[in-house]
C-alpha cells in the first residue's frame, strides 16, 4: 500500500479515534451528571467508557482495515498497516476522552459539568482546524463543522441525562 494512503488512513484513525472519545465521553458523562449522581459515579461511568471503547475502536480498525486489505488484495496480507492504525484509534480515543473527565476529577460536579463541555468544544473545533491545516482544506470551516456536528451529539447526552433525572 502507497505510504501516501497508509498516512492518510492514520490520519483519518487519529481524528476519528479523538472526535468519538470527546462526543462519547463527554455525552456520558454530562447526561449521567444531568441526571443528579455523585461525582465518584460520574469519574467511573467515563473512566469505563474510555477503557472499554478505546479498546473496541482499537480493535474495530485494525479488523476493519485487515478486512478492506483482503478483499482489495484479494488474499491475506501480513501488512503492519492495520495494526499500527488500530494502535492509532486506541491511543487517541484513550488519551482524547480525559479532556472532558479531568474536570471532574478536579471539580465537584456543578463546576466540573460547564467545563467538561467547553473543554470538549474547545478540543472539537481544534480537532477539526488541525486537521483542515494538515489536508490542506479550509481551516475555519473545518473547525466549525466539527464543533457543531460534535456539540450536538454532545446536546443529546446532556438532553437524555436531563430526561432521566
Amino acid at each position: 500500500m502507497p505510504s501516501k494512503i497508509k498516512r492518510a488512513a492514520y490520519v483519518r484513525n487519529f481524528i476519528f479515534g479523538v472526535e468519538d472519545s470527546l462526543v462519547s465521553t463527554v455525552g456520558l458523562v454530562s447526561g449521567v451528571a444531568a441526571a443528579g449522581v455523585d461525582r465518584s459515579t460520574i469519574f467511573i461511568t467515563g473512566l469505563i467508557l474510555i477503557v472499554v471503547e478505546a479498546l473496541s475502536m482499537g480493535v474495530g480498525s485494525m479488523l476493519s482495515e485487515t478486512s478492506a486489505e483482503e478483499f482489495i488484495f484479494r488474499k491475506i496480507k501480513s501488512d503492519s498497516h492495520p495494526t499500527i492504525g488500530g494502535l492509532i484509534m486506541f491511543i487517541s480515543y484513550f488519551v482524547a476522552g480525559f479532556i472532558p473527565l479531568i474536570p471532574y476529577i478536579l471539580f465537584d460536579v456543578t463546576q466540573a459539568f460547564p467545563l467538561s463541555i467547553l473543554a470538549s468544544l474547545v478540543a472539537l473545533f481544534l480537532l477539526g482546524y488541525v486537521s483542515a491545516r494538515f489536508y490542506k482544506a479550509r481551516v475555519l470551516k473545518s473547525g466549525v463543522r466539527m464543533l457543531v456536528l460534535g456539540g450536538l451529539a454532545i446536546f443529546a447526552g446532556v438532553l437524555v441525562g436531563s430526561l432521566l433525572r
